[in-house]
């Protein structure tokens, strides 16, 4: 296995946290982006670079030497009336990591994303709809990973709906439906993206629900 030199923003959130430690058990090599003044602990064989999300010229000059950016900041547990909140932060914050790719000559970005179509949370699909679309106009090999919830610790709720989604899975009408918006485990995310990064897209490769929880067992 090639090693890999990895740049990943949104490092301390609830999957770039479970993340770092996996690909450096791995033996890849991780960079990772936090706010200035964060204390939130990494692990102590990945390097800080201290900066703004937001804006690139805080953190591009430290991307370099490496070869693929793992682009996971956003606003955490996304909610319908967030919709200002995301065109603040996930659209920019992706303009940033774009531009911060393209001066580095990333060879690869992954970007998790979201299930899509979807009869709920518009607007935040919207945005990430945006920035699916920004992705592929620069010209980047890319991976975006479309989960639509993580299942973990502080995000078991929906487990509840897990019949409603059995009794949709048998009616024709609906079955495409729950399965592109099932549910994935943040231990199955983990896993899709490590498997991403691992393995380089050609080009713009999407990865959708059912193909999340395959490569989990890959």
């Amino acid at each position: 296995m090639k090693e890999r030199r990895v740049f990943v923003s949104g490092a301390t959130g609830y999957v770039g946290s479970r993340l770092i430690p996996e690909l450096l058990r791995r033996g890849h090599r991780v960079r990772a982006l936090i706010r200035t003044g964060s204390n939130k602990p990494l692990p102590e064989a990945c390097e800080v670079v201290a900066g703004d999300a937001l804006r690139s010229e805080t953190f591009a000059r430290a991307v370099p030497p490496a070869d693929t950016f793992v682009h996971l900041v956003g606003i955490p547990r996304p909610a319908p009336w967030k919709g200002v909140q995301f065109r603040a932060v996930d659209l920019p914050s992706v303009r940033a990591s774009l531009a911060a790719a393209q001066e580095a000559k990333i060879r690869h970005l992954v970007y998790v994303s979201v299930a899509q179509p979807a009869p709920v949370m518009k607007a935040y699909i919207q945005v990430r709809a945006e920035c699916e679309t920004l992705i592929r106009t620069i010209g980047l090999s890319a991976t975006m990973l479309r989960p639509w919830y993580i299942l973990g610790p502080g995000h078991y709720w929906p487990m509840a709906l897990l019949p409603l989604y059995a009794v949709l899975k048998r009616l024709p009408g609906t079955r495409e439906a729950a399965e592109r918006l099932g549910l994935v485990t943040i231990q199955q995310m983990v896993s899709a993206l490590v498997w991403a990064i691992e393995h380089p897209a050609e080009g713009v490769r999407v990865v959708e629900v059912a193909r999340i929880r395959t490569l989990a067992s890959d």
